[in-house]
């Protein structure tokens, strides 16, 4: 096997192997429009060739075993950078080997890793070896780091029935459910330009609201851009008397279904508009024949209820899909003399961000 760049013509190939939105071609090219690099390292299987042929072989030539998006963040005023790795495969030495020589070549400090791996399974033997890539991360120049998405999600299983889901949920969540439909909330799909800018009105809305960090609005604009076209993102909007109260965004990616940005608005509250969107997405994806509904983030188990994201937590929970624990976050220490410095200037840029969002300006 060889690691090496993906060349733009093995884009198909790339996809196929990935198993994340955040791993696809196509959220590289998002990420690239918001001014990152965006760096795609392919396994490849060289067959019988030499080895020094490997570089000039064309796609046709050579096997893609495996995808590794990575994209490059440099850091202000300096000419280093952290390079982050998100819901990528299982990690191995070869793995590991590349990154490390990545890192070097893009000056970085770090490399922070999020494999896309849980860390329960239903399989024994499956824990016990998740159990393992932890500790050989551990063992292997990584340390656990901060995170940059959430360690926990919420998968409702779309092969069941729709009875079967709404037989899983809180009582309270099957209660609003029907209390939508009795005040008829209308749910529709619309990716039109107007469409996504009443999302980013409601979304800045509702962050002001819950005091949280948000990204730029053009950087939602530019996701749209290549997403939509891709077939991978989707809003869709709960409307009320034609007036709309609130827009979820969605993403699409092998058997998955995803919720990933939503905004809603203070008034009409009382249809609950957010349940309807999710029930809708549950029904859209049932009739496209996805597999899972990823809800994105949770908290740990039992959270605490002070914490900020409770009420998103909770919101989520009440829908009944299994609580997943991924194996986390690990920082890959590519310049050990600047990862301290590095970590406590983070650690305080955070802490500002956190102070930031509950100014009341």
């Amino acid at each position: 096997m060889i690691v090496r760049e993906v060349l733009p013509e093995e884009k198909t190939q790339f996809n196929q192997e990935v198993n994340h939105p955040l791993q696809s071609w196509e959220w590289g090219e998002f990420k690239e429009k918001t001014g990152k690099k965006a760096i795609r390292l392919g396994v490849f299987d060289p067959s019988t060739r030499a080895s020094t042929e490997l570089s000039r072989m064309s796609s046709g030539q050579v096997k893609l075993k495996a995808g590794y998006q990575l994209t490059v963040h440099p850091i202000p005023k300096t000419n280093f950078s952290v390079i982050y790795f998100p819901r990528g495969p299982k990690p191995d030495k070869a793995m590991l080997n590349a990154l490390f020589k990545l890192g070097r070549q893009e000056n970085a400090i770090l490399i922070k890793i999020e494999p896309n791996v849980a860390a329960e399974v239903s399989k024994k033997a499956e824990v016990e070896t998740n159990q393992k890539v932890r500790e050989f991360l551990l063992k292997n120049g990584c340390r656990e780091g901060r995170p940059f998405f959430f360690k926990y999600t919420f998968q409702i299983d779309l092969i069941k029935s729709e009875k079967e889901i709404l037989t899983a949920m809180h009582q309270k969540t099957r209660y609003n459910i029907r209390l939508s439909q009795r005040h008829q909330v209308e749910v529709v799909e619309d990716n039109s330009d107007q469409a996504y800018e009443t999302f980013i009105k409601l979304f800045f809305e509702t962050t002001r609201r819950q005091k949280f960090y948000g990204q730029t609005p053009n950087y939602y604009r530019k996701m749209k851009e290549v997403l939509v076209p891709a077939g991978i993102q989707h809003l869709f909007l709960a409307k009320y008397k034609g007036q709309i109260l609130a827009t979820y965004i969605f993403f699409t990616f092998k058997d998955t279904l995803y919720y990933v940005y939503g905004g809603s608005s203070r008034v009409h509250r009382e249809t609950m508009p957010t349940y309807a969107l999710i029930w809708e997405a549950i029904r859209f994806g049932k009739k496209r024949g996805f597999k899972i509904f990823d809800l994105w983030a949770a908290l740990k188990p039992n959270p605490d209820p002070k914490d900020p994201w409770y009420g998103f937590h909770r919101f989520k929970a009440g829908f009944g899909g299994k609580h997943i624990e991924f194996i986390g976050t690990y920082d890959l220490i590519i310049n050990s003399r600047l990862y301290p410095l590095y970590s406590l200037a983070n650690e305080i840029r955070w802490k500002f961000l956190k102070l930031k969002t509950r100014l009341p300006f």
